[in-house]
């Protein structure tokens, strides 16, 4: 099991990248738009600096949705490779069978 911290920390990234995610992508788009002003797409870029830095979404990590963990998650599932497996074997993962052959 993750530290509580770390998963709320990573609640609060979530939080803060939504709210910002409508202003982060104009942004965005202006610093990357080829026929804007160099002018504009300098201020861009410096605007973007100015948010805060969690409000990237970048710096999102992905992490089990069970026990926190943020390595070896699928995204398929939002789960970690062992509770993965450990689901599977308890048939609580539909259409997901133990390989055999």
């Amino acid at each position: 099991m993750a530290k509580q911290a770390l998963i709320q920390r990573e609640l609060k990234r979530d939080k803060l990248a939504a709210k910002y995610a409508a202003k982060y992508a104009e942004l965005k788009s202006i610093a990357n738009d080829a026929k804007k002003s160099d002018d504009e797409r300098m201020l861009a870029r410096l605007a973007l600096q100015k948010l805060p830095r969690n409000a990237n979404p970048t710096r999102q990590r992905n992490r089990c949705e069970i026990t926190g963990r943020p390595r070896g998650t699928f995204r398929q599932f939002g789960l970690a490779r062992a509770k993965i497996r450990e689901m599977a074997f308890a048939g609580d993962i539909p259409g997901i069978t133990k390989a055999s052959w």
